[in-house]
């Protein structure tokens, strides 16, 4: 039996999630942490959605009882070494962090040239990944990443072959809606259904940093 298939589980995971811990701790300040699947600047982001809870490990483990896992379980958690800012770091904390809450976690970490052919062959139970570019839409996080694989593009790295109805419907209408501001509701509409299924648990934003002498003007674009 999966574990993950309940709502409640994906639930108790990201409810135990201290994001504040993560960025004092482990990235050094140098991390904003999230709670929907785009950053600040991308068509679909807004503050109020972004908003971060604490972390609520009592009620972590109230939902796990209630999905009938009152002691928790075990599960291996695949993380990269050399891919994400700290990212081996990031597992073993959120691997304490579950583990306080019931739920064994065994980090498991790889090289990234070893660790995305596993995660392409579908071979994880649970997984890091990291997504940006140059885009500043929110299509181009729904579409391949929040959406149902179907091989014809849609879900390419959904590689937990979850799949949400919701996002899957609004994802059509945001493909080929050109009024801009029924889009926008659309993806935020969207978001919001990502996080009601927790498909996926958001952590934070790396942050990049600039350093330059006090002679330089450095323009930031």
């Amino acid at each position: 039996k999966n574990p993950f298939k309940d709502a409640r589980v994906r639930r108790a995971l990201n409810m135990s999630v201290d994001r504040q811990v993560l960025q004092r701790t482990i990235m050094r300040g140098l991390s904003i942490p999230a709670a929907i699947m785009v950053a600040p600047g991308v068509n679909g982001h807004t503050n109020e959605l972004d908003k971060v809870a604490p972390a609520n490990p009592e009620g972590a483990k109230k939902l796990l009882a209630d999905a009938g896992y009152p002691n928790g379980f075990e599960f291996t958690l695949d993380c990269p070494n050399n891919r994400y800012v700290n990212d081996e770091r990031i597992c073993q904390a959120l691997a304490a962090m579950w583990s306080q809450i019931g739920v064994a976690t065994k980090v498991n970490t790889m090289p990234r040239a070893v660790y995305f052919p596993k995660l392409e062959k579908l071979d994880t139970s649970f997984y890091m990944l990291g997504w940006g570019g140059a885009s500043t839409d929110g299509i181009f996080t729904l579409q391949p990443v929040l959406s149902t694989w179907n091989g014809k593009g849609d879900g390419d790295f959904n590689y937990g072959r979850y799949s949400n109805a919701k996002v899957d419907e609004l994802t059509a209408k945001v493909k080929v809606n050109m009024n801009q501001q029924e889009r926008l509701a659309q993806i935020r509409e969207a978001l919001l259904a990502q996080n009601a299924q927790v498909n996926l648990i958001p952590l934070h934003r790396q942050v990049i940093p600039w350093a330059s002498r006090s002679n330089v003007s450095v323009p930031h674009r």
